[in-house]
C-alpha cells in the first residue's frame, strides 16, 4: 500500500475563503453551473479532484499525513492570501478520493513562490507510518532585503460579468444571476452581503 502521493495542478491557484453560500438546510454549497463568476470555485475543486486522481491512480491514503505544499503565483503583487489557499486545494483532494478526509493532514508546510510563465501548485503527501517531518530555522549570514507588506497598496478589481449587483440603492435590490429586481425577504445573500440571489435562481443551484 502506497504511503506517498504527489499532485501538480497547473494554473493560478484561487481561494474560496471569502465566498459562502448556503442552501435551505443551512448547508454550505458551491454553485458550478449558475452561469455566474462564482462557478469558478466549484470548477476549480473539480479540476483538482480529477488531476489528483489521474496522477495517482488506485492510491488511497487512509492514515495521518504530512503535507508539503508549494504554491507558485503568477504575480508577486496580486495573488490570494497563501494562508487561505489550502482550503480550496484540500477540498479538491478530498473529493478525488485520494484521501479520506482533510482532517488526516496532521502536519503541513506551505511555501510561496512566483513563476510568471508557469503558475501552479505542487503538493506532496507523506504517510506518517513511513515518514516524519523535521525542519530548522536559522539566522541568515547575509541580511536579505525586507518585503514590507504594510506599504503595499492592494489593487481590488471587480470581475467583468454579465450580471449586475445593486444592493445599496434605496429599496431596489437586484439578483446577481438573473439581474431582476427582487422584493424584500425574497432573496438570500452570499459573499459577505456583496451578492444577492433571488429565491428562484437559488433553487436552481442545487
Amino acid at each position: 500500500m502506497s504511503t506517498y502521493a504527489k499532485i501538480i495542478v497547473l494554473g493560478s491557484p484561487i481561494t474560496k475563503s471569502n465566498f459562502k453560500l448556503h442552501n435551505d438546510n443551512k448547508r454550505a454549497i458551491l454553485p458550478s453551473n449558475s452561469g455566474s463568476y462564482h462557478d469558478r470555485y466549484a470548477l476549480y475543486e473539480q479540476e483538482i479532484a480529477y488531476i489528483a486522481r489521474s496522477q495517482n491512480p488506485n492510491i488511497v491514503l487512509e492514515e495521518g499525513l504530512i503535507a508539503i505544499l508549494k504554491v507558485y503565483y503568477k504575480s508577486e503583487k496580486r495573488h490570494p492570501d497563501t494562508i487561505n489557499i489550502t482550503k480550496s486545494i484540500f477540498d479538491g483532494i478530498e473529493k478525488s478520493g485520494l484521501i479520506v478526509n482533510d482532517a488526516q493532514i496532521r502536519s503541513i508546510i506551505v511555501e510561496e513562490f512566483y513563476d510568471k510563465e508557469n503558475p501552479r501548485f505542487e503538493l506532496e503527501l507523506f504517510g506518517e507510518s513511513d515518514y516524519s517531518l523535521s525542519y530548522s530555522i536559522k539566522k541568515n549570514n547575509v541580511k536579505k532585503e525586507k518585503k514590507i507588506y504594510t506599504s503595499l497598496k492592494r489593487n481590488i478589481t471587480v470581475p467583468k460579468t454579465k450580471t449586475k449587483i445593486e444592493i445599496n440603492s434605496g429599496n431596489r435590490k437586484t439578483c446577481s444571476i438573473c439581474n431582476k429586481v427582487v422584493n424584500p425577504n425574497e432573496f438570500i445573500t452570499a459573499d459577505k452581503g456583496k451578492t444577492l440571489i433571488c429565491n428562484t435562481c437559488f433553487k436552481k443551484l442545487y
